[in-house]
């Protein structure tokens, strides 16, 4: 018997997968459902523990469904190796924003367009915010956020407390990501 399965993927420990979830829920009875949380798109696909189980779990015969292509890579070579994959397994590939079946002749013509134009447009915005930041430094702006925690102080509660990254983040009231990176500063200017 063939399964339905979905696949839903967030960069960063501040998204949630709550709308890629919603999304799919509202137009397929899902049978497994397979999450990478905090995954960066740069982890080759197979790498990732959710994509990894998903592609140990498909079935021929079995549909799997994304909410975006991009949930599936950052980079065409990526998304390419990886619904190639399925295909191989006789797996049908869905994306639902961009509403084609991966598994045919079009829609893989349409995820190789797709794919590439999101890259040229992700290479064009980071070469835009370079020049930006470029421009600001000649100008003599300060960059970034003002920094609101002491590194040494943060680094030093968690080591008194034995505490864990997210009990010192809540504490504190910052991200998971500002806890690393202070007890990281902090060890390098204690070096």
């Amino acid at each position: 018997m063939s399964a339905t399965i979905a696949y839903i993927r967030v960069s960063t420990e501040d998204q949630s997968t709550d709308t890629q979830r919603a999304t799919i829920e509202e137009r397929h009875k899902v049978d497994q459902w397979f999450v990478d949380e905090a995954t960066s798109g740069t982890i080759k696909a197979k790498d990732r523990q959710g994509l990894g189980g998903l592609l140990n779990y498909a079935r021929e015969g079995d549909t799997v469904i994304v909410y975006a292509i991009d949930r599936l890579g950052r980079n065409t070579v990526d998304v390419l190796e990886t619904v190639d994959l399925l295909k191989e397994k006789g797996v049908a590939v869905l994306s639902l924003r961009e509403g084609f079946d991966m598994s045919t002749p079009m829609g893989k013509a349409m995820l190789t367009m797709l794919t590439a134009m999101a890259e040229l447009e992700r290479s064009n915005i980071k070469e835009r915010q370079l020049a930006g930041i470029k421009r600001a430094k000649a100008e003599g702006k300060a960059l970034g956020r003002e920094k609101t925690i002491n590194d040494e102080d943060v680094a030093q509660w968690r080591q008194e407390n034995s505490a864990s990254i997210k009990a010192t983040a809540e504490h504190f009231d910052i991200s998971t990501a500002s806890v690393k990176r202070a007890c990281r500063t902090a060890k390098n200017v204690a070096a």
